[in-house]
């Protein structure tokens, strides 16, 4: 059972999307319905072309054409607001302002004196582990980190819901799960309703609270499974693999999915379990 039984901070009713694509519209999203709780950590998964990060622009108000109805708490979305955040695959970082400069970014339209707003910027950058860098260029960065100033860019006005598009999609394996971890300490202390859209079954798994498996063409939901794993998980352990495989067959298998069971040793000869 879902451990959030508030009313919904986000609520999708219904909603479609489609493009022109050479002189026929293209249905990209079909009545997709979600309710996310505050503080609830969501999780996308699905093929290209299933419409993710078509969900997400619709969130954040980048695309006012759709059918159907976004909420966050008792109001329609209505373009771009304050109260939610995003961070993109690419970080995105103007080349020509450090660090600190990027990150004040996020506080544009944030009535700040330049005292108050110097402040929220180091907190921020603090938050993420790069006070030390706050006067570098985004070229002297590794990848990693330019991706920890997107996030504290994301962070910076306290947005209560903050949107990921694959954000470390292009990063190596280690320097990805080291983010992973850094950003469930950022969310058990911000505290931040979390929707990630990731093509990473395990990725989603080790972060979220649901998962929400996308069917293509056109996008909908197939299915909804809720992580029963406390905090920290472990990704070898065996509940984790069985849910990974669960999903992953989700998105590529056909018919039932057979669980696997935990082997028990038992009858072995006593040459073998004694060496």
């Amino acid at each position: 059972m879902n451990a959030f039984t508030s009313a919904p901070l986000v609520s999708f009713r219904q909603v479609g999307k489609s493009f022109p694509v050479d002189g026929r519209q293209l249905e990209a999203i079909q009545r997709f319905d979600l309710d996310i709780a505050e503080g609830e950590f969501i999780a996308i998964v699905g093929a290209s072309g299933c419409g993710k990060s078509t969900l997400l622009r619709l969130l954040v108000g980048l695309d006012r054409e759709y059918r159907g109805e976004i909420r966050i708490g008792d109001k329609a979305i209505d373009g771009i607001g304050g109260e939610r955040g995003i961070v993109f695959q690419e970080h995105r970082l103007f080349p020509w302002l450090t660090v600190e400069q990027n990150v004040a970014l996020g506080l544009v339209n944030e009535p700040l004196s330049e005292e108050g707003r110097a402040r929220k910027v180091a907190e921020y950058l603090e938050l993420v582990g790069l006070s030390a860098f706050n006067r570098a260029y985004p070229h002297q960065l590794s990848g990693g980190m330019a991706q920890r100033v997107a996030i504290a860019r994301g962070l910076v006005a306290s947005p209560r819901i903050l949107l990921l598009d694959e954000p470390f999609g292009a990063l190596d394996a280690l320097t990805r799960q080291q983010l992973q971890e850094e950003l469930l300490r950022i969310r058990e202390r911000e505290r931040i309703t979390t929707l990630l859209v990731t093509h990473d079954v395990e990725e989603a798994l080790f972060l979220a609270d649901r998962v929400v498996v996308m069917a293509p063409r056109p996008g909908r939901i197939k299915r909804i499974v809720e992580v029963p794993l406390a905090h920290p998980r472990e990704r070898g352990g065996f509940d984790f693999l069985r849910l990974r495989e669960e999903l992953l067959h989700e998105l590529t298998g056909d018919g039932d999915y057979l669980a696997p069971q935990p082997r028990r040793v038992e009858n072995l000869p006593f040459e073998f379990i004694a060496c």
